[in-house]
C-alpha cells in the first residue's frame, strides 16, 4: 500500500511538472501582450506577425497572422526583406489599437518601423480590420548610425507618446511622436538612451561584445524603467541573450543602473539570462495585468534543441524599487 501511494505521488508530481512545463511552451520570438475585453492577446515575430489569445496568461491559442500578405511598401523600402516581420509592439491609445512592427534583414540597418491600427483585437468582431499606415521611421545605411527596428511605444506623464527603438550600431534611440502616433512630432526630438562600446574594426553590422537591442519602457512609482537585451539572440544553443535594466525620472533619460552607471556607458542591472533551462533569455516586455506586474520574454530551450519558447514571469520589486523576476 505504501509503495502504491508512493508510486501515485510520483506520477502525480510528474504530471504536475509536465502541466507546468506546458504553460509557456509556445514557440515565439519577441513577444508583446495586451488585455482586451478580459482576454489577453500576444503578438510576436513571424511571417505576417503571429497572434495568440489567452484567458489566463498560461494557455495560449493561435489566432493566425495579422497580415496575410506583407505590406506593399515594405519590399520597396527594404529590398532584402523576406516577408518575416520582426519585433512587434502593441498599445491602446485614445480608443485605437496600434501595432508597430519592424521591416528589415539581417546585418543591415536599411530598416523601417511600420504601424497598423484596429478598433478591436477580436477577429470575430465585425469591426476587426488592421489598417496599415506605412513607415513611421526609416534608417538608411551610410546616413544613420542606428537601426529602425524593435519599436516600443510609451506615454509620458504629460500624455505625450514616444517611441523607443534600435538594435546594435550606435545604440538605442527614442523619438517624440505626433498625437496620432503615426510619425515623428515636429519639431523633431531624438535622443540616445542606451549604448555599449564595441570594436568598430568589426564593421557597423557586427557588434562584437557590444550587442544591445530591444528597448522596453515600463513606468512605475515615478520612474521610467528601461529594459534592454544584451548579447546575442537567434542562435539557438549559441544564444547568449540576457536582460538588463536602468531607470530615470525622465522618459528621455539619462537612465542609470543600480550601481549608478549610465546606460549610455554600457550600464544595465542584470535581470535574467542563461540558466540551467535556457541558453539565453531576452527581448522582453512588461505589463500590469489584473493586479500584478508581468515580465514576458523568449528563451532558448536547452531541452528542445534551443528552440525559442515563451516565458512569462511575475515581475516583483525590491525595497529600493528595482525589478526582480519570480
Amino acid at each position: 500500500m505504501v509503495r502504491l501511494i508512493l508510486f501515485i505521488t510520483i506520477i502525480l508530481g510528474f504530471v504536475a511538472r509536465q502541466a507546468n512545463a506546458q504553460i509557456d511552451q509556445i514557440i515565439v520570438h519577441d513577444p508583446v501582450a495586451i488585455e482586451h475585453d478580459g482576454r489577453y492577446y500576444l503578438y510576436n515575430t513571424g511571417e505576417g506577425i503571429a497572434s495568440w489569445v489567452s484567458d489566463d496568461l498560461k494557455n495560449w491559442d493561435f489566432l493566425g497572422k495579422v497580415f496575410n500578405e506583407p505590406p506593399e511598401w515594405a519590399k520597396k523600402r527594404v529590398p532584402k526583406f523576406n516577408g518575416n516581420i520582426w519585433a512587434p509592439d502593441v498599445i491602446f491609445h485614445n480608443g485605437i489599437y496600434y501595432l508597430y512592427y519592424s521591416i528589415s534583414s539581417f546585418a543591415s540597418n536599411r530598416s523601417c518601423i511600420g504601424v497598423a491600427t484596429n478598433v478591436t483585437l477580436n477577429p470575430d468582431d465585425d469591426d476587426y480590420k488592421w489598417e496599415d499606415h506605412g513607415a513611421v521611421v526609416q534608417s538608411v545605411p551610410g546616413r544613420d548610425n542606428w537601426n529602425a527596428i524593435d519599436p516600443n511605444l510609451a506615454i509620458d506623464e504629460n500624455n505625450q507618446p514616444w517611441m523607443a527603438f534600435g538594435s546594435f550600431w550606435g545604440g538605442l534611440k527614442i523619438v517624440r511622436l505626433s498625437s496620432d502616433l503615426l510619425s515623428p512630432a515636429e519639431p523633431q526630438e531624438w535622443y540616445t538612451i542606451a549604448k555599449r562600446d564595441r570594436d568598430k574594426r568589426l564593421g557597423e553590422a557586427d557588434p562584437g561584445n557590444g550587442a544591445i537591442e530591444a528597448p522596453f519602457i515600463f513606468k512605475k512609482d515615478g520612474y521610467y524603467y528601461l529594459f534592454v537585451s544584451f548579447d546575442l539572440c537567434c542562435r539557438g544553443s549559441n544564444s547568449t541573450y540576457n536582460v538588463r535594466v536602468g531607470r530615470s525620472e525622465k522618459i528621455t533619460g539619462p537612465y542609470y543602473d543600480r550601481d549608478g552607471v549610465s546606460m549610455l556607458e554600457g550600464g544595465g542591472t542584470y535581470i535574467v539570462g542563461p540558466n540551467d533551462d535556457f541558453y539565453g533569455m531576452g527581448h522582453n516586455s512588461a505589463y500590469h495585468f489584473n493586479g500584478n506586474d508581468y515580465f514576458f520574454c523568449h528563451a532558448y530551450d536547452k531541452n528542445d534543441r534551443g528552440r525559442p519558447k515563451l516565458v512569462t514571469k511575475i515581475l516583483d520589486w525590491d525595497s529600493e524599487g528595482w525589478p526582480t523576476i519570480h
